[in-house]
């Protein structure tokens, strides 16, 4: 289909940010703060959740709602600042599985969730709901609201992803990933809705894990479909950098899985539903080779300056890819006029 976004959608559409947790929470982070925040969607992934002494987890989604919040715990990462962990150690205490850390002000999000999902509401709704008591302006949602699960196959079994990625802290190799209920998963209305706008000004694929947080919304088709066909540009910022992952185990997968840890390899994993790529400076010399327009600058974010920088730069990115296209597409209107 082509991008036509109009002249008013790029000075004032809305802008969708598809993300997982930590690395993707940075930019949608900068986003937030560039952006005016209700003009921003947040759509997260929801196949690293799962349920943990009888609780609701979306490890991901609660990433992003403390980043843009501003109560996250900037030194490690994920949870909230200022934690304590009594919890913690009182289970211990008790014999109980403690691999996963559940800080004591990071419970009350868990137990929330829990309530309002055994009520028979939405994690839609849930979010909505957490999003305003933590006064975020900006609209963010679940991939969907059915049940999509990460499982990771390793040389003798298959792990859920909980367990590979922080009980086993992705030692194991990795063989395949799999991304059980996906085929039969459905977006959300939401999410559908909003790729399917024509005002929509662009979508953000952040620098998350292309294979363990952006793969799952990939692997509904319905979600893969809306991508293809919306009229937004579809701007894809990069993980890796001179080869390595910015953060987490992207190169260490890339590698078990056969695939060159380059910027052609994420190219090519978002072929058909890119209309550009961001890239690092470090990286520069793979620009010329890559099939589609590429940006080459600074995205290592290590304070919240990066972060706003490199919002601004690839929004300002996104409108050029967008006023490239309305161009061709006009200068071929226009032929098809005069012939």
């Amino acid at each position: 289909m082509s991008k036509r976004v109009s002249k008013a959608a790029r000075s004032t559409g809305n802008v969708l940010a598809i993300c997982g947790g930590v690395g993707g929470g940075k930019l949608a982070l900068g986003l937030y703060l560039t952006l005016a925040p209700q003009r921003l969607i947040v759509a997260v992934n929801t196949g690293d959740d799962f349920e943990h002494l009888g609780l609701s987890i979306s490890p991901d989604v609660d990433t992003v709602l403390y980043t843009l919040a501003g109560v996250a715990d900037r030194e490690r990462g994920w949870g909230r600042a200022r934690e304590t962990w009594n919890f913690m150690a009182a289970l211990g205490e008790m014999g109980g599985e403690t691999w996963f850390q559940l800080g004591d002000r990071d419970l009350a999000i868990h137990v929330e969730r829990t309530r309002f999902l055994r009520e028979g509401k939405t994690l839609s709704d849930f979010i909505a709901h957490a999003a305003r008591q933590l006064g975020i302006s900006a609209r963010i949602m679940p991939m969907t609201d059915d049940n999509v699960r990460t499982f990771v196959e390793i040389d003798g079994g298959e792990l859920p992803f909980q367990r590979y990625f922080v009980e086993r802290r992705c030692a194991p190799a990795v063989r395949a990933l799999r991304f059980a209920g996906a085929e039969r998963a459905r977006p959300t209305t939401k999410l559908l809705e909003t790729l399917a706008d024509p005002a929509l000004r662009a979508v953000v694929i952040c620098p998350s894990n292309p294979y363990l947080s952006i793969g799952p919304f990939l692997a509904m088709p319905e979600l893969r479909q809306a991508l293809a066909h919306s009229r937004a540009p579809v701007i894809v910022v990069s993980p890796i950098i001179a080869g390595q992952a910015v953060k987490g185990p992207t190169a260490k997968i890339m590698t078990e899985l056969g695939i060159p840890v380059t910027n052609e390899s994420i190219a090519a994993r978002y072929r058909g539903l890119a209309d550009g790529l961001v890239i690092d400076n470090r990286d520069s010399n793979e620009a010329a080779g890559l099939d589609l327009p590429v940006l080459v600058t600074r995205t290592r974010m290590l304070d919240l300056a990066d972060r706003k920088r490199l919002a601004q730069e690839v929004i300002t990115f996104a409108d050029e890819v967008a006023a490239r296209e309305n161009a061709v597409s006009s200068r071929r209107h226009a032929g098809g006029r005069r012939a």
